[in-house]
């Protein structure tokens, strides 16, 4: 499979950022992608560095003007497209919602961001409900992909969750950047960490990772912070964890990464951690915390 990726910077105005990324579809279709993948948020700035509930006005209903926009770019290029967007529920009640199309146009499902982070800069907690559609992996006409969102990355439970639903191919659309006060060696050890625990998903489960960030400085809206500076990276996995791509760190980049999406099968029968996973012991993985 020929996997496009866009790493872009965003700006406020909401109808730029889609053009733009209107035309970075369009360059990486038309560079043999089959499967685009875009970053979490992409329509607007990342909005969550404040709380402040006027950011709600961005918040679209699912179908909705960009549901319309998004299938028809699919529809145009014959692709299946990962998008991320804030979707609106109903008055007060808002979503971070990963929204997939086939290559007709139809929405072949979505998936809510189910782990919501809330820390200086990231303040998710004010504006999304945690997902309520569990870890379900979408069927599309180039197979079952296991889409989350960002702070979802960083569990492996998730992904385990996906794998044994059979996703074929684990992608996370990304929203995250330096902390200005943080010296370099600790920027570095974070986006490392971020790369590293992503990559053990895919050697845990066998199975294709597809992670996708912004890059660019965005400032806080409030001058309370420095703003963040979202560090890119974004990259491709294979079932072993090995980088098949690594954007940079500090530009914009479209790729198109191919994937052997059979190599899993492969991977799974030499180190077959779906067969010897001692599921009769796993209980406490449903208590918060176990104490003595």
């Amino acid at each position: 499979m020929k996997i496009g990726i866009i790493q872009q910077s965003c700006v406020a105005d909401m109808e730029a950022n889609k053009q733009k990324l209107a035309r970075n579809i369009a360059d990486v279709a038309q560079k043999g992608a089959q499967l685009v993948v875009l970053q979490e948020l992409h329509n607007s700035l990342y909005f969550c560095q404040v709380e402040n509930v006027d950011n709600c006005n961005l918040a679209e209903s699912i179908p909705g003007p960009s549901t319309e926009f998004y299938s028809q770019l699919a529809k145009q290029y014959g692709i299946v497209l990962v998008t991320s967007l804030f979707e609106r529920r109903s008055a007060g009640l808002y979503h971070n919602t990963a929204v997939v199309f086939d290559t007709d146009g139809s929405i072949a499902g979505k998936y809510r961001k189910m782990h919501i982070p809330d820390d200086p800069a990231y303040y998710e907690k004010f504006y999304f409900t945690p997902g309520d559609l569990g870890f379900q992996p979408i069927q599309t006409s180039l197979g079952l992909l296991g889409v989350q969102v960002c702070w979802d990355q960083w569990y492996p439970e998730g992904a385990r969750l996906m794998a044994l639903a059979g996703a074929e191919i684990l992608i996370y659309p990304t929203a995250i950047g330096y902390e200005s006060s943080d010296t370099p060696e600790e920027q570095e050890r974070q986006r490392e960490a971020w790369t590293t625990v992503q990559r053990g998903h895919a050697v845990a489960n066998g199975l294709p990772v597809v992670t996708v960030n912004r890059v660019g400085l965005e400032p806080d809206p409030s001058g309370q912070t420095n703003g963040i500076q979202f560090w890119g990276s974004s990259f491709v996995a294979g079932p072993q964890g090995e980088l098949l791509y690594r954007a940079p760190k500090d530009k914009e980049e479209n790729a198109v990464v191919e994937v052997d999406m059979h190599r899993s099968e492969q991977v799974r029968r030499w180190w077959p951690f779906l067969r010897d996973r001692r599921i009769d012991a796993f209980s406490g993985l449903t208590s918060r915390f176990l104490d003595d």
